[in-house]
């Protein structure tokens, strides 16, 4: 069997194996130390570079044409790989040791699960893709096993299996009405014309990925989540396991659903609409870092899902010249821009919950009731100069301040609503962003303006090593946007005509 062919999907393999490899050293050696750790950071940075090798790939299917491997696909691989890299290495100075094993297996399958919902072009390998990573992600929540721990992860659980349980109610409609899982079979069975079937269908499908992109009034389980969940797992949540809904979804909706984009393009303008704006308004009211930045990425999601309306607004229009970029139509330009964001947001929140971590880490020690309070963050600049430099650049990039990946990833999306005419979404949406840095000034204010709460603490390496990589990355791509720009332009391509 010439095993050549399946080249594009090694990077999962890879993770696979690594991960039973992983359990069995956990299970047969006393001690493993770092050693469960530096593997998996070897297989993360081996994948990453089978993915990067084929970034632009012509559509390739396998597995009975349910998996596509393609720049979309390729895209969003990217991501997982990039922010659970990032994960391990900080994870490096906490997870040693007897049940790092567990850890490091867990967060390698939760990789592999995300990967595989990129690609699903079927219904049940996307959906086996979404529990592989949801069951890994239920676990991790829990792992440091204390009160909150668990309590974050019931609660994760049980509106995770509600979720899942709303999108496969969903999906066995849809293959009730058009007798096929794959999406391509789905969009070419006319699914409008089933009726209210249809709709029931839609409203179930959107219900379930709103609830893994923590869209409002989905959200409620992400703030304590967020709150209660490891800093590094919610990092990973926050960072990963949402932008895999937004893969599904991209999927779903652009490809099987695409008839009815008149009705899911309304739903998520008010979605979108209220998302954005909730999520800044209760983000303004809390105290606690960690809630902060779990209401900040609710009202990211709302932006990424200003992209839905575009598509909706604009499919199918002739191109027009935008951005001095070229000529491209408004609705790959919507599509790149949400890729662009969520890019530039996984690395952001990535090194946001990060830096929480090692703050949480430094006040543990002390009598401190609540690690993320934001009390604990007053003069952080001159206790941990590393540390609160690089929360500074990410709160100016999850503001939207150029030169940044944030500010990128918002100006090419909320540039797109305005060429498809919806020019009242991206008033809201800069006025949201506006809002914004109320919440995002205070923390770097405390950082940066109030008395130190304690003595200088020496940082983790492995945390600085984190955040520093992380803050590259974000002033990276804000200085150098157009190979970005071109490579989300060329993702989106997959989900449109040709």
């Amino acid at each position: 069997m010439d095993f050549s062919h399946y080249a594009p999907l090694w990077g999962e393999a890879l993770l696979t194996a690594l991960a039973v490899l992983i359990l069995l050293l956990g299970a047969m050696m006393k001690n493993s130390g770092k050693l469960p750790g530096y593997l998996s950071l070897a297989g993360l940075v081996a994948a990453l570079g089978l993915v990067a090798s084929n970034l632009f790939i012509a559509p390739t299917l396998f597995f009975f044409d349910t998996i596509s491997v393609d720049a979309l696909s390729q895209f969003f691989k990217a991501v997982f790989l990039i922010v659970s890299l990032l994960v391990v290495i900080a994870s490096l100075s906490k997870y040693t040791g007897k049940g790092s094993d567990e850890f490091f297996a867990l967060l390698l399958l939760a990789t592999v699960g995300m990967m595989i919902v990129s690609s699903s072009v079927d219904l049940v390998t996307l959906f086996v893709g979404f529990e592989l990573a949801s069951l890994s992600t239920y676990a991790m929540a829990a792992f440091d096993k204390t009160k909150k721990n668990l309590e974050a992860a019931m609660k994760y659980f049980i509106y995770g299996s509600v979720s899942s349980a709303f999108m496969l109610f969903g999906f066995s409609l849809l293959y009730g009405m058009t007798g096929s899982t794959r999406l391509a079979d789905v969009a070419a069975a006319s699914v409008e014309s089933f009726g209210a079937a249809t709709l029931v269908a839609l409203l179930f499908v959107i219900a379930g990925f709103a609830f893994k992109m923590a869209l409002v009034p989905f959200h409620m389980w992400a703030p304590d989540t967020y709150e209660g969940a490891p800093a590094l797992v919610s990092a990973l949540l926050a960072a990963g396991s949402k932008k895999m809904g937004f893969a599904a979804a991209f999927r779903v909706l652009l490809i099987a659903l695409v008839a009815m984009r008149v009705e899911w393009y309304l739903a998520f303008a008010i979605l979108a609409a209220v998302t954005m704006t909730l999520g800044n308004l209760a983000a303004c009211w809390q105290n606690n870092v960690r809630r902060i930045l779990a209401y900040s990425s609710i009202a990211q999601a709302g932006y990424i899902a200003i992209a839905f309306v575009v598509v909706g607004a604009a499919y199918g229009d002739a191109p027009v010249n935008v951005l001095n970029l070229g000529m491209f139509p408004a609705d790959q330009l919507g599509i790149a821009g949400a890729l662009l964001l969520i890019l530039g947001h996984a690395l952001m929140k990535t090194g946001a919950f990060i830096g929480s971590a090692q703050v949480a880490s430094m006040v543990s020690k002390s009598d401190a009731e609540d690690p993320d309070d934001i009390s604990n963050y007053a003069g952080l600049a001159s206790r941990a100069p590393v540390t609160a430099f690089c929360m500074l650049i990410f709160m100016f990039a999850l503001a939207g301040i150029p030169p940044t990946a944030g500010y990128i990833g918002k100006f090419v999306l909320f540039s797109s609503a305005i060429y498809s005419g919806l020019v009242w979404l991206a008033v809201l949406a800069i006025l949201n962003s506006a809002l914004s840095l109320v919440y995002y000034l205070r923390i770097i204010s405390y950082m940066y303006l109030k008395e130190p709460a304690g003595p200088k603490i020496a940082e983790s390496k492995g945390y600085m090593a984190a955040l520093v990589l992380t803050m590259l990355g974000v002033v990276y791509i804000g200085v150098f946007p157009d190979q970005f720009i071109n490579w989300a332009l060329q993702a989106a391509t997959v989900l449109l005509p040709q």
